[in-house]
């Protein structure tokens, strides 16, 4: 079982790991732009990881004082997406002794989510400012919900790749991100490369939602299959860092186009997260 120490560790790592690593069209290790640079996401990093390593909150309540501890540092919406990954996943950490626990015990933490979580969860998204939400006729955000939160998820999960991890127990974790980082460094890929093959992989399966929701589905799906070309190209060579010229063409492209793969990127952290878990474990 992984002490408080160790899950603030690998939730600090996990983002720095993410914002580090040269994914096209977000903040990375090569480029700021979206008004943020790679600076803030490391201050949230910080600020998030000892609030998501303390065993006694609730999930509602890890993802309300994550957010606050956040606009502390910076006055912006680094880290929403991935907050609301983080927060089920440390408290089912809380409950393994073994990383093969981890499975089940997220699924439990998500089924037992209470009102309050999903009030604690509203007012955090309102704090962090989040854009591209949109607006619903029910249970919308900038009011006081009467369900859980994952009834609050299940309704959004279809605008939201994030919700649906609430409704689908991490599935796009489990079955891409993780498979896909772990092999790509067991090929011998740096973290940082690997994080952005997995990225790409999960891009190119999955269309973005933030960019559906700001720009259409249609360009959402565009960029799915630029991501999937992209990958055919990376294949073609030896190393995943010999296609550095075609990742920051691709990024800077992106960038230009006001286009952030953003619900990606939360995907990625969250990916990096559990394999941090699984090696703490290992």
């Amino acid at each position: 079982m992984l002490t408080a120490e160790q899950i603030q560790e690998c939730v600090s790592w996990a983002c720095q790991q993410e914002v580090s690593a040269p994914k096209p069209g977000n903040v990375n290790s090569f480029s700021g732009n979206h008004e943020m640079e790679i600076e803030d996401f490391i201050k949230s990093a910080h600020a998030i990881a000892p609030v998501m390593a303390k065993k006694e909150l609730s999930v509602g309540n890890l993802i309300l004082q994550s957010i606050r501890a956040t606009r502390d540092v910076v006055n912006c919406n680094t880290n929403l997406g991935i907050v609301l990954l983080f927060a089920p996943l440390c408290k089912a950490m809380h409950q393994c002794r073994t990383f093969e626990q981890l499975h089940h015990a997220l699924e439990q933490v998500l089924e037992e989510l209470t009102i309050d979580d999903a009030d604690k969860c509203y007012q955090a998204i309102r704090l962090a400012e989040a854009g591209g939400m949109g607006e619903v006729e029910e249970h919308d955000i900038q009011s006081s919900p009467t369900i859980t939160l994952k009834q609050a998820m299940e309704l959004a999960e279809k605008r939201d790749t994030i919700a649906r991890q609430y409704i689908n127990n991490y599935d796009a974790i489990w079955c891409i991100g993780l498979p896909n980082l772990t092999k790509a460094i067991n090929c011998g890929e740096t973290v940082e490369w690997a994080t952005t093959f997995a990225y790409l992989i999960t891009l190119s399966m999955i269309p973005d939602t933030l960019i559906s929701r700001k720009k259409g589905r249609a360009v959402s799906e565009k960029v799915s299959t630029s991501a999937h070309s992209l990958i055919k190209k990376i294949k073609e060579n030896n190393n995943l860092s010999d296609s550095k010229v075609e990742v920051i063409t691709w990024d800077n492209k992106l960038k230009k186009a006001k286009l952030n793969p953003g619900t990606t990127a939360d995907l990625t952290a969250a990916t990096l997260l559990v394999y941090a878990f699984q090696q703490k474990l290992s």
